[in-house]
């Protein structure tokens, strides 16, 4: 038998990087992509199928699908939207075109990406889209507002598109991970350079205090509870093979707290524990 397919995004690092490999270790033909050729070209070489694939550029989108089909003769099993980056700051800071960059690759780029691949699981009788949201797409943090907002977006989407879906044999399924080693706080410097005008900010000395030496002078401490990239691809791997598997599936233990404060707790009290981070 022809191994099962699976299209992987954001796989540079991180967790779609360990997902790339832990899933062709379990025998599936994995398409990483990612936004650089660069990046590409160096997985080509470590043996997995690389090509580009940019969120936040449509033509790259549309090329990736059809080179994609091409290479299976027009099928796919799964695809993993896993590719987002954050910009972090204050709500109050941030501006107009900082949502909308954040917005074009953490949710229209992976939208747009299954709009596409839904046509084509439709016509072979089956699929699996599994979007890799956050504990963050459903309780809110300090100084991550853009990011959180998008996996706000990411779930609302997610959870409505798996209603719809029930009448096909299409599962829609969510990956919910908490603090989980990766690149993204240092690949958010850029951004929170380009978008924060921290210095004229009525929280200057909030930043200078806590969100710059995070950025800065900690980006690369692991957090409180965090786990290695494999503990999601283990979550990933149960929700590919699995024949019955959840809607949503949890990663490290803050993930789980952070669910009973939601469901537990009156507003008051969880803004009161969410806000000492």
């Amino acid at each position: 038998m022809s191994p099962k397919t699976i299209l992987i995004t954001g796989c540079s690092s991180g967790i779609g990087y360990d997902a790339a490999h832990g899933l062709t270790k379990q025998g599936w033909r994995v398409f990483a992509t990612c936004r650089k050729e660069r990046d590409c070209a160096r997985l080509r070489e470590e043996g997995l199928e690389s090509f580009v694939l940019d969120y936040a550029k449509p033509d790259t989108i549309k090329a990736a699908v059809a080179e994609t089909l091409s290479r299976t003769g027009g099928t796919l099993d799964a695809l993993f939207n896993n590719g987002a980056f954050a910009c972090p700051g204050a709500v109050e800071d941030l501006p107009r075109g900082a949502l909308q960059s954040i917005y074009e690759t953490n949710v229209f780029g992976p939208h747009d990406l299954t709009r596409q691949l839904i046509p084509v699981m439709r016509a072979q009788g089956h699929g699996r889209i599994i979007n890799n949201s956050s504990v963050l797409g459903f309780v809110p943090m300090k100084w991550r507002g853009a990011y959180v907002s998008t996996k706000y977006a990411l779930e609302g989407l997610s959870d409505t598109l798996r209603l719809e879906m029930r009448d096909t044999p299409i599962k829609v399924i969510l990956i919910e991970p908490g603090p989980v080693t990766s690149r993204i706080r240092v690949n958010a410097i850029p951004h929170f350079v380009r978008w924060i005008d921290w210095e004229n900010s009525a929280r200057v000395d909030q930043y200078r205090n806590g969100l710059l030496k995070r950025l800065y002078e900690h980006s690369g401490e692991p957090d409180k509870f965090e786990l290695p990239a494999s503990a999601v691809t283990q979550k990933l791997i149960h929700a590919l093979e699995s024949r019955t598997p959840s809607a949503r599936y949890f990663v490290t233990r803050p993930t789980y707290v952070a669910n009973l404060i939601r469901r537990l707790l009156p507003t008051s009290a969880a803004d009161f524990l969410l806000s000492k981070g």
